[in-house]
């Protein structure tokens, strides 16, 4: 039997959703957070607060404070020991709750709360409505706080082209595994569509949720004028949705101080494990893009947690800021869309992407439904940066059968399973095949630019763009009948020294 001054529980879980009539009454990230701890404080049984030693903010985007987390500790009258700005990176709320576990496990803490908020809707209203919002007021970009993992690294190359924003850059491995899984454009469309129908059916039922219309799969798939492409194949229903004013908290305690606390039984929630991993930072110096070795590593450590067999999950949530990521991740885990509901919470698109705090709301959900299956195992896997930074986290109504391991890095095996890095040469000219690919759209949508990898034959990789004059070559990238991974064309340098990709005539 484990120590249970050493075994740490998720004990409480709080959340909140502002919708206010008036812009002017919006509540500022910090104000949410407050709402969503004392949501957590309730949960919990009221006992809770006072005993915080250390606290945590996920890094936020949508206001600018110089100490978020100092204020919301004033805010909510508590004075932990600990108090942290956390990071950026979806990954991040169930890093912080994994960290808090092994810190509790080695009696370094006792009670944490992991608490993040966004405000995105509001600040976009009262842009547009020009009024000033009654805020803390905003600090300047040089006393502002600065968030670990704030920035996504690219290339020269890819500033140059204009590859810069994650709606360009996860359309890549979009593409790039619609060719290994055999599929046409048109059919990987259709299978996003399907997929995002499933979350957003979740989303329906969740009171949280921004979107709660549920639309089909034939509405999320068809591009019309308030579904217009972001980035082909993925129209607006198929990205995050930022716009939105949501907070989310999670405390986790030892058992001992859960028993203290008079929190149920029934509410705890006993975390098995899990792991973590990265790929490069910058996405041209990645191994190849129709899977990521990162998210292959911490999803099988998941299962393997689970008793070799991802069917043992119950309940899953997937990270869905884009299609492709929960769709290889459902290709790793061997599980089939149709057979499974890859989410708890309702995704990105429907449920709301609060930006890096998605994952705290999919942790609530989660301990919701799983407090509803008493015994049931539940996979959280949340993702940072473009298909960058992985975690995964096995939780249950159960104690597991062992400690909990102390390192949860699985970086090693998932560098031991790349592909040697191709050199990237952003000078090169000459024949060029199709690595992967995109289309850039306006917001009038238009298409803007296509954007392509391709590699040399000598196995040299470069990034390029395709002109909209150039009707024949945007026509190989838009044709929904056949991908065009693996089409060739010749490279070119342009008067802006920008690298262009034109197709073979003979195509």
């Amino acid at each position: 039997m484990q120590n249970p001054d050493n075994t740490p529980v998720i004990v409480a879980v709080g959340e909140f959703t502002d919708r206010p009539k008036d812009t002017a009454q919006a509540l500022e990230p910090v104000a949410l957070m407050a709402e969503a701890l004392a949501g957590a404080n309730k949960d919990g049984g009221g006992d809770l607060l006072s005993r915080i030693d250390t606290i945590e903010v996920v890094g936020l985007v949508s206001w600018r404070y110089t100490n978020p987390v100092s204020q919301l500790c004033r805010t909510i009258g508590i004075n932990p020991i600990r108090q942290r700005n956390a990071s950026m990176g979806g990954e991040t709320p169930i890093r912080l709750v994994h960290d808090a576990a092994l810190a509790i496990s080695r009696g370094e803490q006792q009670v944490v709360a992991i608490v993040g908020g966004e405000a995105m809707n509001a600040v976009s209203k009262a842009r547009k409505q020009k009024i000033d919002l009654p805020w803390t007021p905003l600090a300047s970009r040089e006393e502002a706080v600065r968030f670990a993992n704030d920035r996504i690294e690219v290339s020269p190359i890819s500033k140059l082209i204009g590859v810069r924003d994650p709606s360009q850059m996860y359309p890549l491995y979009e593409m790039a595994a619609q060719k290994t899984w055999q599929q046409t454009p048109a059919e990987g469309n259709n299978d996003s569509a399907q997929l995002w129908a499933d979350y957003a059916a979740i989303a329906a039922d969740n009171p949280f949720a921004w979107l709660r219309h549920a639309p089909s799969a034939q509405d999320i798939a068809s591009v019309t004028a308030d579904n217009r492409y972001i980035s082909w194949p993925y129209p607006k229903l198929m990205v995050a949705n930022p716009a939105v004013n949501q907070s989310a908290a999670i405390i986790v305690s030892s058992l001992t101080v859960a028993r203290e606390a008079g929190v149920p039984q029934d509410k705890l929630i006993y975390i098995h494990g899990g792991a973590a991993a990265a790929e490069p930072d910058d996405y041209l110096y990645r191994d190849r893009y129709d899977r990521s070795s990162a998210q292959t590593g911490v999803l099988k450590k998941a299962v393997e947690l689970a008793g070799g067999d991802a069917n043992n999950f119950s309940k899953i949530e997937l990270y869905s800021c884009f299609p492709v990521v929960p769709k290889m991740a459902l290709k790793v885990l061997n599980l089939k869309s149709a057979s499974v509901k890859p989410t708890v919470a309702g995704g990105l698109t429907f449920f709301g992407g609060p930006l890096n705090n998605y994952m705290s709301h999919a942790t609530c959900a989660m301990v919701k439904a799983l407090r509803k299956g008493p015994g049931e195992l539940g996979l959280l896997y949340g993702q940072g940066g473009f298909v960058t930074k992985h975690h995964s986290l096995v939780l249950s109504t159960d104690a597991a059968t062992s400690p909990l391991a102390q390192d949860y890095s699985v970086q090693v095996e998932a560098n031991h399973a790349m592909s040697p890095i191709p050199d990237i040469n952003p000078n090169y000219t000459g024949p060029a095949i199709i690595e992967t690919y995109t289309v850039q759209y306006g917001r009038g949508g238009e298409a803007e630019q296509g954007v392509v990898i391709v590699r040399s034959p000598d196995n040299q990789r470069s990034l390029a763009r395709v002109g909209v004059e150039d009707i024949e070559s945007m026509s190989v990238l838009l044709n929904k009948s056949q991908s065009a991974v693996g089409i060739m064309g010749q490279l070119s340098i342009d008067a802006e020294s920008r690298p262009n990709w034109k197709a073979d005539t003979n195509i």
